[in-house]
C-alpha cells in the first residue's frame, strides 16, 4: 500500500537536518526519526513530489571543498511555509 509521505517529509525536514552521503543513508536517517512506517519508494515519491512543487532544494549537492556529492534534505522558503501550515493544522 502506497502512502503520501510528503507531510511527514516536510515536518521532518522542518525539525531535523538530514545530510548523508547517499539517498539510502538519508532514508535510513529519516526512518530513525519517524519510525519504520514509511517505505523506501514512498520516501522517493515524496522527495520527487516536494522537489517538483519546489518545497525542497535539490537534495544531491557537491558542497564546497568535498570530493563527492552529498544528499541533503532542506526546505525552500515555500517548504518552510507549507511545513508551518501543516504543523498548525495538526495542532487543531
Amino acid at each position: 500500500m502506497t502512502m503520501d509521505a510528503r507531510p511527514l517529509l516536510l515536518a521532518t525536514a522542518y525539525r531535523n537536518r538530514i545530510s548523508e552521503p547517499t539517498i539510502e543513508g538519508a532514508f535510513e536517517r529519516f526512518r530513525e526519526i519517524v519510525g519504520p512506517t514509511v517505505h523506501y519508494q514512498d520516501f522517493c515519491d515524496a522527495v520527487a513530489a516536494c522537489l517538483a512543487e519546489r518545497l525542497i532544494f535539490e537534495p544531491v549537492r557537491l558542497p564546497e571543498g568535498v570530493l563527492q556529492c552529498h544528499w541533503c534534505l532542506e526546505l525552500t522558503p515555500a517548504g518552510v511555509a507549507c511545513a508551518r501550515r501543516l504543523a498548525g493544522a495538526a495542532v487543531v
